[in-house]
């Protein structure tokens, strides 16, 4: 099973991260957190990396209601949503499938919550994917 969602899109890095996070709060989701790889590797190891930014989404009423079906859930939370450029111009964007991520969990109450999380994000791709 694929562990991902994700496109690939024609724009310069800094404007697929603003994309994205568009994309996410149009349905629903906010970043939490903003993870800038390329500059972290850099200030802690002193190792060059590609523009790759790690995007903590999250959907507060399903992050609501996944923590009342599964008190535990929090681990897997925010939901990562990677922007990274393979080449100039050339920029992919990821979300974690969280049916895929969520497998391990048996709950079926989850289980719903999780289809609904992955189709938000599946649709803030979809529109990204459109825009490029």
């Amino acid at each position: 099973m694929a562990y991902t969602i994700s496109t690939t899109v024609s724009m310069p890095f800094e404007e697929a991260v603003t994309a994205a996070t568009e994309a996410l709060k149009a349905h629903g989701f906010g970043v939490l957190t903003t993870i800038d790889v390329k500059d972290t590797l850099k200030q802690k190891i002193g190792a060059e990396f590609r523009p790759y930014r790690i995007l903590g989404a999250c959907n507060p009423q399903m992050a609501h209601q996944a923590l009342q079906a599964e008190d535990k859930i929090g681990v897997m939370l925010p939901c990562n949503v990677i922007v990274q450029e393979h080449a100039p111009g050339r920029v992919e964007i990821a979300a974690v499938d969280p049916v895929a991520s969520m497998q391990a969990v048996e709950n079926p109450s989850l289980g719903e919550v999780a289809g609904s999380v992955r189709e938000g994000l599946r649709q803030a791709i979809a529109d990204l994917e459109a825009r490029s």
